[in-house]
């Protein structure tokens, strides 16, 4: 059964940093893209960042590009968000996912595989 466990989640002033991880287990993701989604309050989920499990190519929304990093831990099964700069709107439930790579695009719009989401609160 594949699981994807997402944690450090929290309340942060504005201009603070949090780092999100998310643990996978229950298959192989060497075919997969692992990545993050949010969904704020009222909006659409949306796709914010991606990175390929092998090669460690990455992909980012413009919303978050320069201030969020992800990268990922093959040996821990584990990928994860540094959110730098944070800003009130990136308030939001943060969702881990994994997509297979032919699927990967900068538009991308749903994950095969989801994770139960962290909730991230940033104050003014």
């Amino acid at each position: 059964q594949v699981q994807l466990t997402e944690s450090g989640g929290g309340l942060v002033q504005a201009g603070g940093s949090l780092r999100l991880s998310c643990v996978a287990s229950g298959r192989s993701f060497s075919s997969y893209a692992m990545g993050w989604f949010r969904q704020a309050p009222e909006k659409e989920r949306e796709f914010i960042t991606a990175i390929t499990w092998g090669g460690g190519a990455t992909y980012y929304a413009d919303s978050v590009k320069g201030r969020f990093t992800i990268s990922r831990d093959n040996a821990r099964d584990t990928v994860y968000l540094q959110m730098d700069s944070l800003k009130p709107e990136d308030t939001a439930v943060y969702y881990c996912g994994a997509v297979r790579l032919e699927r990967l695009r900068p538009d991308l719009s749903s994950m095969d595989y989801w994770g139960k989401g962290t909730l991230v609160t940033v104050s003014a």
